[in-house]
């Protein structure tokens, strides 16, 4: 089963890549939004808590969000694998992550880090927010300050996946197929 983190900050082409990686191996995109509006739409116990919590303007625990990702395994049983986006975004959330995959004989494969630099990213991000009608993707202040916070508190967590030689820094800079090309050498090297 292939299980791949993506990794980078906002801006960096993770959704682009999903989607081509997604097509390519079949596998199950978990985006830790998503699963929380899935699981608050269809009214789960999970999504139940997750929606009062955020509703108080708390941030859902790593246990809430572990049992949504728990969920979708047990779902997926015969999936080909799963990518991972947008968590996880700590060390802990790594470390659960690794528990429970361990849990169901999984284990993620690879964390490719897509790597952009900062002038890119804000670039990126004013350009999508034309379109997008994401708040946070058209003030510029608040994209400097997304990509400083993913430094600070996310960006550890490669860290974490380096020391277990899974890690795998790109260009995040280029052609699409370009970088979709990268992603898929690491893959099948």
């Amino acid at each position: 089963m292939l299980n791949l983190v993506l990794f980078g900050p906002p801006g960096a082409g993770k959704g682009t890549q999903s989607a081509k990686l997604i097509e390519k191996y079949g596998l199950i995109h978990l985006s830790t939004g998503d699963l929380l509006r899935a699981e608050i739409t269809a009214g789960t116990d999970l999504g139940q808590e997750a929606k009062k919590l955020m509703d108080q303007g708390i941030l859902v625990p790593d246990s809430v969000v572990i049992g949504m990702i728990e969920n979708k395994l047990n779902e997926n049983k015969g999936a080909a694998g799963f990518i991972f986006d947008g968590f996880p975004r700590t060390v802990a959330q790594a470390e659960a992550l690794n528990t429970l995959l361990e849990g169901h004989q999984l284990s993620i494969k690879h964390m490719i880090s897509l790597e952009v630099n900062q002038e890119e990213l804000t670039q990126r991000l004013l350009e999508r927010g034309k379109t997008s009608g994401r708040p946070d993707d058209q003030n510029e202040e608040l994209i400097r300050k997304r990509v400083q916070e993913y430094g600070e508190k996310t960006a550890p967590v490669a860290g974490y996946y380096d020391s277990q030689g899974k890690f795998q820094g790109i260009n995040g800079i280029g052609e699409i197929e370009e970088i979709f090309g990268q992603i898929v050498r690491i893959i099948e090297g």
